[in-house]
């Protein structure tokens, strides 16, 4: 569970580091993402959620 917490709080201190580092670029992304249709934002999601399990079955093996 510890585990768990820590992973999703570096996700946290990755995106606050992004926000900081690039506001505008953030908020062209973000209008973007509101303009993209459902599916595609699905489609898109679950293929970033497997690319997060297969890199983090790697660093696990």
């Amino acid at each position: 569970m510890g585990d768990l917490f820590a992973a999703l709080a570096l996700a946290i201190v990755i995106e606050g580091l992004l926000y900081a580092a690039f506001p505008e670029q953030m908020k062209r992304m973000i209008a973007q993402v509101l303009t993209m249709p459902s599916p595609q934002l699905r489609l898109a999601a679950l293929g970033m959620a497997g690319a997060g399990l297969v890199l983090l079955a790697l660093v696990r093996w």
